[in-house]
């Protein structure tokens, strides 16, 4: 055998190798998972709640009216419990003095239209703020002068909620707006999404493109 078909073949068994070290890493890799619609924008498929106060227009989840008081807190939730999770949506407050928000980790309050567990809250001075509904009381988030900077009033607005054990994240209009560690080991780290119109003067509150992902 010539030098030169040795080098052929160990080039050969070189690149084979590099190949076959490259499948094993990619293998190894876990795969980044899928965004996934939480909402497919014309049916209430995979959530509760009242027709009364919630209805579909223009492919957005609507809670309230514009033409009378809302009379009591409601919430529209899902179907299904989460735990670990990255949620994407749209929302738009429409309104005098609109209060409104996502639960996450929560559960219903039986007998009750509230709900118990964490609030991505939006309105008033509460834009991009962590509420727990549990305790009453706000738990992270930005001061009013800073929430003046990032939202777009009477517009659509985008929150991003990250949830990776008791770590609580949130991104308003690409702002990081929460960073929170929770350090009581018994509040649940499980439970439903909620969209929230709460009780007062006529209003509305808007959410649409809600997507999510789960590790």
């Amino acid at each position: 055998m010539n030098s030169l078909t040795r080098r052929h073949r160990n080039s050969f068994r070189l690149v084979s190798a590099v190949a076959a070290a490259a499948v094993i890493a990619l293998a190894a890799e876990p795969a980044t998972p899928e965004w996934k619609p939480l909402f497919d924008g014309k049916s209430f498929a995979g959530w509760e709640g009242s027709r009364e106060l919630f209805r579909i227009q223009d492919g957005a989840v609507v809670g309230g009216w514009l033409d009378k008081p809302v009379p009591r807190n409601e919430y529209l939730c899902t179907t299904n419990t989460f735990r670990d999770f990255e949620l994407r949506l749209k929302f738009k407050l429409v309104g005098t003095n609109v209060n409104a928000g996502v639960q996450f980790r929560s559960e219903r309050v039986p007998g009750t239209t509230e709900m118990i567990g964490y609030q991505a809250d939006m309105g008033q001075k509460w834009w991009g703020c962590l509420y727990d509904e549990r305790r009453h009381k706000l738990l992270a988030g930005p001061s009013p002068d800073e929430q003046k900077k990032i939202i777009r009033p009477n517009d659509w607005n985008e929150y991003r909620i990250l949830c990776e054990g008791r770590h609580v994240q949130f991104w308003l209009n690409g702002h990081k707006t929460v960073d929170y560690v929770e350090p009581d080991a018994s509040i649940p780290q499980v439970g439903v999404f909620g969209l929230q119109i709460h009780k007062g003067a006529p209003s509305e509150a808007w959410y649409k493109d809600i997507v999510i992902r789960v590790p």
